[in-house]
């Protein structure tokens, strides 16, 4: 059994997850959304990720960033080295594309704040 605190609305619903390979019972749900949240986070949990990049501008070092959807889990690791590999060059708006495609997954890493240079 898994516990887990459903965080799709309000109610912060307390979730008790059984899984026996053949069928994933939930308990707890107050709403249809916790029943979708327990078995998404059981079987393919995934996050948006947020975080920064290095820019070569004095006036702004870093550049915040997302994902432009939710990531597996399990290569937020794997994203964030790719993303700390990057230093941008150019302005760039809000929601242009960083790194298009990040290590083939089809999720782009991009700005969430356009940048203003006096270059």
């Amino acid at each position: 059994m898994k516990a887990l605190i459903c965080i799709l609305c309000p109610n912060g619903c307390a979730l008790s997850v059984t899984d026996d390979q053949l069928e994933i019972a939930v308990a707890g749900q107050k709403c249809k959304r916790g029943l979708e949240f327990a078995i998404a986070e059981t079987t393919n949990p995934t996050r948006t990720l947020c975080t920064t990049v290095k820019t070569i501008f004095p006036e702004m070092p870093v550049l915040p960033v997302r994902s432009a959807t939710a990531i597996p889990k399990d290569r937020i690791f794997d994203v964030m080295t790719a993303i700390n590999q990057v230093v941008v060059t150019e302005a760039l708006g809000c929601g242009t594309p960083v790194i298009t495609d990040v290590l083939g997954l089809g999720i782009d890493i991009i700005a969430t704040a356009s940048m203003i240079t006096t270059q």
